[in-house]
């Protein structure tokens, strides 16, 4: 039992066998879920991996030697129980991808030098201790998505959510004030971001038909009625998304 409490050890053998090439060439080593306490120094020997997954495993800490990984892109270490980061990351200028997700990562022990991974796409900083996310990350002009969802931030730095590239930003589940998390008023129309328009020819002929009395009703309405009452209401109008409750059964069937 003493024995399985420090951790499964990784000899080069081991490591070179789990060596994989992912679908576009890369070499990548896969040491995920293998009950490792400390960092495999073996695998130093390996430096010239693509990508290296340690995720998964009970490591505490990362040495300040992963910097012999110059040629990596996508570095892996979620779910383990990381307390620090070495300054040293900021030296793997060809890193795309860092996932550091579930981890103890506080905000005081993430190193500045974070800032240096120009070429950084995919940051996952979420499920840890955060309280605040440093304003220089916003010298990461190449990110496009970044966690930080389940963490103890109050606020995001403008630095970071106005980043040029991002288009995904999840900060789900912190303690944001409640002005920034207020819902927005009730309204009777359902607003949505996308449209699906139907073209006629998709529609079947009693759908079509529907469609078309309804919008000969509108029509006769507007010429009946120069100026319509505030609040409209249209209890029959149907359309193929509609959240309208009316016959909705007919739609489901067809």
């Amino acid at each position: 039992k003493a024995k399985a409490q420090k951790g499964k050890k990784i000899t080069l053998k081991i490591a070179k066998n789990s060596i994989r090439i992912s679908f576009d060439g890369a070499r990548r080593l896969d040491l995920s879920k293998m009950g490792i306490t400390t960092f495999p120094n073996c695998i130093l020997k390996l430096d010239d991996v693509d990508e290296l997954d340690l995720s998964r495993n009970m490591l505490k800490k990362i040495p300040s030697s992963i910097q012999k990984f110059q040629k990596l892109r996508w570095l892996d270490l979620h779910s383990n129980q990381l307390e620090e980061l070495p300054a040293a990351i900021g030296t793997l200028q060809k890193l795309f991808y860092l996932n550091i997700c579930n981890n103890k990562l506080t905000t005081k022990n993430l190193p500045e030098e974070l800032n240096l991974l120009k070429n950084l796409h995919i940051l996952n900083l979420g499920l840890n201790c955060l309280d605040s996310i440093p304003t220089s990350l916003g010298a990461l002009k190449e990110l496009t998505e970044i966690g930080l969802f389940d963490n103890a931030l109050t606020s995001i730095p403008n630095s970071v959510k106005k980043l040029p590239n991002l288009k995904k930003l999840n900060a789900k589940r912190n303690p944001f004030p409640d002005s920034t998390n207020q819902e927005e008023p009730d309204d009777s129309v359902k607003r949505v971001k996308t449209l699906y328009l139907v073209q006629e020819k998709d529609l079947c002929s009693s759908c079509l038909k529907i469609c078309q009395d309804e919008k000969d009703k509108l029509n006769k309405l507007k010429d009946v009625t120069p100026n319509p009452p505030k609040k409209p209401s249209f209890s029959l109008l149907l359309t193929p998304n509609s959240p309208a409750k009316d016959n909705q059964e007919e739609w489901r069937l067809k």
